[in-house]
């Protein structure tokens, strides 16, 4: 295979990828430059379909302070959350907030040239800033897109998706195995830092929000590489999206601001019934609120309730939600007139790979930020626009630290990573596997059995499923396109999540098992290892 080598290598576009680079190259002199890889097009992301906001605890707003801030975290994170992590991200937010504007994000702002903030569901003060009305992630990745671009030390491997990870004896990351979608060939990549933003699961499941490429990849090289994985139980299933029948799998994100706004929910029969559930009613924890919703569908035999946002202000409502409002009106329904089917969606995942604000993993040389990691920050259940917030601190906070490591790219590899190199170099049976049906049933399996609400019965069930089909998917790790990477990253990934929604013997935060209803007074987070002895553990 043919090699290359960078100073960094960057996995993944969305927000975090992209803010990191960014900061890398403007922070630290690179002798061989920093590498993006994407696996489709730059910028493709859970970031970039994100609709709601990004949290701003800034000086200006006099209502806000930190405090406030991490209490809504904890609360909303039901006992995982780590309160140094959640002070840490949330002084930073003013900083790191005003460098996002230098470096072209444009938020919202009033007639007065002030930022506008807005609430959305489990805080407690505005602190929410929104760009484009409804399409923050648009704004913030796109800026970032065009600096990035702009950036002479930035190269990028659009199409190419890394699929190992070199790991050296001592277990010191030493790079990664790239697969180029448009040539099918495989090369290398050497550096000191590889840094994972590969973004979440959501494809896992039948129905999500997140686009297509969300099939857990890094999750997948970080657990095969012996990285620790934290917490994959925690799925946090967005309340509303867009549904319109039971074929639209990829829902539309009906964006909990609208809510925040003043829109209610209503039931098969007209009636508004959060009520029934929460005193905070349609400003509920994501994860209560999305119970309540699966309750009514069940009780009413529905697929769906409904949002009923005509009560807001009309000239408000189309001013600050452009995009739903858009997407809407071409399924045929004004929202200012008529209420928004909504349902249930898997949308973001609160575990992944271990690691600090600073994205140091487990494993010397790799890192992880964003939504493939997790820091602790949001625990059980994520706090409503956290993670944009999350995203972009810890890639501030990762360049930060890199700029006092020596990345000097690494020439020295051992038989641990000869052997890996060897492994992707051998020929592969031309094996035809249909990917789509395979995927499907896959997505199937997690959404029946590994869903809004779990059981022993359920999880033991599907994880059996899954054991057949990893089984049955005879791929040593190589494989011979896109599609069955990816479906080998997701059958790793469901088996995570299926083994450790197992080990939780309670229901916390987003993860409900209907034959262990109540919380544990001990809060542990679950830690899955991939080594010879010890594949999984439940520690503190």
């Amino acid at each position: 295979m043919k090699y290359s080598e960078y100073s960094v290598v960057v996995v993944g576009s969305g927000a975090a990828g992209l803010y990191a680079a960014l900061k890398l190259s403007q922070e630290i002199n690179l002798p061989d430059g920093i590498l993006i890889v994407t696996k489709s097009s730059l910028g493709e992301s859970n970031s970039l379909y994100a609709q709601g906001g990004i949290v701003g605890v800034l000086h200006q707003n006099l209502d806000d302070k930190v405090d406030l801030h991490v209490k809504d975290t904890l609360k909303a994170g039901a006992g995982l959350s780590e309160k140094e992590t959640a002070e840490y991200i949330s002084e930073a937010s003013d900083e790191v907030i005003n460098d996002l504007m230098d470096c072209g994000v444009v938020f919202d702002k009033n007639k007065n040239g002030e930022l506008t903030f807005t609430l959305e569901a489990a805080h407690s003060v505005r602190r929410i800033l929104h760009s484009g009305g409804d399409a923050t992630g648009r704004g913030i990745t796109g800026a970032l897109m065009d600096a990035v671009l702009a950036d002479g030390n930035i190269t990028i491997a659009e199409h190419s998706m890394a699929v190992e990870l070199l790991v050296d004896s001592d277990m010191v990351c030493k790079g990664a195995i790239l697969y180029n979608e448009l040539t099918g060939e495989h090369e290398i990549v050497y550096t000191s830092a590889l840094v994972l933003a590969t973004g979440g699961v959501g494809q896992l499941y039948k129905y999500t929000t997140n686009p297509e490429g969300a099939t857990g990849d890094g999750i997948d090289l970080a657990y095969n590489a012996g990285a620790i994985i934290q917490d994959m139980e925690f799925i946090q299933f967005h309340p509303t999206a867009l549904a319109l029948n039971t074929e639209s799998k990829n829902r539309f994100l009906i964006s909990e601001a609208v809510r925040g706004e003043g829109a209610k929910l209503l039931n098969k029969s007209g009636e508004e019934f959060m009520s029934n559930y929460h005193d905070k009613r349609e400003l509920a924890p994501r994860d209560i609120v999305a119970r309540a919703i699966y309750s009514e569908m069940r009780k009413f035999h529905t697929q769906n309730v409904f949002l009923n946002a005509s009560i807001i202000d009309h000239t408000k409502l189309f001013d600050r939600f452009p995009t739903i409002s858009k997407k809407c009106r071409e399924e045929g329904i004004d929202i200012s007139n008529k209420p928004i089917p909504v349902a249930p969606a898997a949308h973001y995942t609160m575990g992944g790979i271990k690691a600090t604000v600073e994205g140091k993993t487990s494993i010397k040389g790799l890192y992880a930020i964003g939504e493939c990691a997790s820091t602790g920050l949001h625990g059980a259940n994520r706090l409503a626009s956290n993670s944009l917030l999350e995203c972009v601190v810890c890639a501030y906070e990762l360049a930060d630290y890199l700029s006092f490591a020596n990345l000097m790219t690494p020439k020295k590899i051992d038989n641990n990573i000869r052997e890996t190199i060897e492994l992707y170099s051998a020929l592969l049976s031309e094996t035809d596997y249909d990917i789509e049906n395979l995927k499907k049933n896959l997505k199937n399996i997690m959404w029946e059995n590994v869903g809004i609400i779990r059981s022993e019965e359920s999880l033991s069930k599907a994880l059996e499923e899954i054991k057949v089909l990893q089984r049955n998917f005879k791929r040593n790790r190589k494989c011979l396109n896109k599609d069955e990477y990816e479906y080998r990253n997701m059958l790793t990934t469901a088996m995570l999540i299926t083994q450790s929604a197992l080990l939780r013997k309670e229901s916390r935060g987003a993860h409900c098992r209907s034959d262990y209803p109540e919380t544990s007074t001990i809060a542990l987070h679950t830690e899955m290892i991939n080594t010879v002895n010890k594949e999984f553990e439940y520690a503190k």
